[in-house]
């Protein structure tokens, strides 16, 4: 069996705006837009990277931005939330700062012995923000619009709910090496690696859940970290050693991809480590501008044509997240 995946590569979720999307996972949140670019399968769409300084594993979500796509429905055989870890001391600080933007959060909760700030971005999706007792030594994006001692270091964890999850832990521990590390009621968590944030998946029993509907405000699929393209094909023939039906490696241009569902129906991918985000625009300039794999650049001016005007905010640049009226909740 290939190494155990180090952890959590990225996150990709499905909203509606791509300029609200923006604003708020920049603005809001403080993420670094590291990418911008259109979904290889799709390149009438965009594609947009969120993350830490230069988009390293672990720090990434990432959007299909659908304009006029329904809203998705949460539920059974879904990733349900997307955890980020901050210092635990700024809670009381992000729950000032969402606020005073009209996003509405509520008050911290524990979990885990880890506080958690809940909020839902602009489609729906669950964001956490989760505060642990041990510093996570992960470097914030400097420059950002959110105060480095508060800002968010990297993804946490995931929740992922099932309406049974017996099959799902047999695939991660027997198959795949994580280890179940607590057991809460109807919550399993697991970790991979080193453990600790980045690193961990939480699989929530809701026999009675309704299954969930794939569309504005939910999660497509969850990507966990392999080493390099060597590890990542070991990965594959380990997985369909197994027998899941695991699609062939598909480059994605900042990294390799292959993808496979795990008995309760959730899209896992193993994504390779490099190239990275540097490998077509400088760390400085990442996310500026409208990046294009080679097989698409000769389509860039229909591409261009048919994408949403985007504006990016300056580093520097402060402006407020306001949601649109009919979409408050306060």
């Amino acid at each position: 069996m290939p190494s155990t995946p180090s952890g959590l590569h990225h996150v990709t979720a499905i909203a509606t705006d791509p300029q609200r999307n923006v604003d708020f996972y920049r603005t809001a949140l403080g993420l670094r837009l590291v990418k911008r670019t259109v979904n290889f399968d799709a390149p009438d769409t965009y594609h947009l990277y969120f993350g830490g300084e230069s988009g390293q594993p672990g720090t990434l979500i990432t959007f299909f931005p659908w304009p006029g796509a329904p809203r998705g429905r949460r539920g059974a055989g879904q990733t349900t939330t997307v955890a980020f870890s901050v210092p635990q001391h700024s809670l009381g600080w992000w729950q000032r700062h969402l606020d005073g933007i009209e996003v509405n959060v509520g008050t911290p909760t524990t979990r885990s012995s880890e506080e958690t700030l809940t909020v839902a971005d602009p489609d729906g999706l669950l964001v956490e923000l989760v505060g642990h007792p041990e510093a996570d030594s992960r470097a914030p994006w400097e420059d950002g619009p959110i105060p480095p001692d508060y800002a968010i270091r990297g993804l946490h964890s995931v929740t992922v709910t099932e309406i049974g999850h017996e099959h799902t832990a047999e695939l991660l521990t027997e198959t795949m090496g994580f280890r179940l590390v607590e057991e809460s009621g109807a919550r399993f968590r697991f970790a991979t690696g080193d453990g600790g944030s980045g690193a961990m998946v939480d699989v929530l029993c809701s026999p009675e859940a309704p299954l969930g509907m794939v569309a504005a405000g939910t999660v497509h699929h969850i990507a966990w970290r392999a080493h390099d393209d060597a590890e990542q094909v070991d990965w594959r023939n380990t997985l369909l050693d197994q027998g899941l039906d695991v699609t062939p490696v598909l480059d994605r241009r900042y990294f390799h991809s292959i993808y496979f569902r795990e008995p309760g129906g959730v899209l896992f991918e193993i994504a390779t480590d490099p190239p990275g985000f540097t490998v077509d625009e400088p760390l400085m300039e990442l996310g500026r501008a409208l990046k294009l794999p080679p097989w698409l650049e000769p389509s860039r001016a229909e591409i261009e044509q048919v994408l949403p005007t985007l504006r990016v905010p300056s580093p520097d640049e402060e402006i407020t997240f306001t949601p649109p009226p009919a979409e408050r909740t306060r």
